[in-house]
């Protein structure tokens, strides 16, 4: 709900500096910097925090001994890396191990 409203907010304010640009009034800048920020800043934040995942993540990946508790559900979090790449998991604890392929 409130990340609609922070959109909305954003996108009005772009499309109120764009009128403005067009029709040469002052404060087009204004509104086109809050209108980016705004929605760029809630793109990022959908990309940024992505949902716990059910299962462990596959080979090339080390659970750490990170943990901790998500506020939003209340679960135990292990967090998994990819050395590799320095990429990170957020996983349920408890979560089953990925299925392993058999030859």
């Amino acid at each position: 709900m409130l990340r609609s409203l922070v959109l909305a907010v954003g996108v009005l304010c772009l499309a109120g500096g764009i009128v403005a640009l067009l029709f040469g009034l002052p404060p087009f800048f204004v509104l086109l910097v809050w209108g980016v920020l705004l929605v760029c800043g809630v793109v990022f934040e959908r990309v940024r925090y992505k949902p716990l995942k059910d299962a462990a993540p596959g080979p090339g990946w080390e659970k750490t001994p990170e943990r901790f508790i998500d506020d939003a559900t209340g679960d135990e979090v292990a967090v998994y890396v990819r050395p590799s790449t320095g990429e990170r998991a957020y996983v349920k604890d408890g979560a089953a191990p990925p299925e392993t392929l058999q030859p």
